[in-house]
């Protein structure tokens, strides 16, 4: 099954990745991917979509999707390293999957939430992504 990163969700302060259930009237109800519960979250959190978010490269932006896809190949489908790793072995990871990426917009506390989110999704969800196209069709 695909994964739609419009559905998955960031949440500041709380540890994790969030799949989007449904909005009630106080904010959004979400599930947590690792534990499967369900908790509402307030419209003044601050949520963000995967889908929303890209990193810095030198020529530009590059969408989360394509920086996981990329983490993939350079990995050929295994773990990435933990966040709590040796920094020099989160790096190594973007140095081999985005050899652009932009060292001076694009920060290890950046490299280190992506390659946790990359774990997870591998984990709980897939990393093959719902595209614009598969949208569109849907609708």
């Amino acid at each position: 099954m695909k994964t739609d990163l419009s559905k998955i969700l960031s949440i500041t302060g709380q540890s994790g990745l969030y799949r989007y259930i449904a909005h009630s009237r106080g904010g959004v109800i979400a599930e947590n991917l690792t534990t499967g519960k369900r908790t509402c979250f307030s419209l003044s959190s601050r949520i963000t979509t995967l889908a929303d978010i890209s990193i810095y490269t030198r020529e530009g932006e590059l969408r989360l999707s394509e920086v996981f896809k990329k983490i993939e190949t350079a990995l050929e489908g295994a773990q990435a390293p933990s966040s709590k790793a040796d920094a020099e072995q989160v790096k190594a990871v973007f140095e081999k999957a985005v050899p652009d990426y932009d060292g001076e917009r694009f920060y290890l506390s950046h490299m280190k939430k992506v390659v946790d989110w990359y774990n997870l999704l591998l984990k709980y969800a897939s990393l093959d992504f719902v595209t614009e196209e598969d949208a569109e069709s849907a609708e």
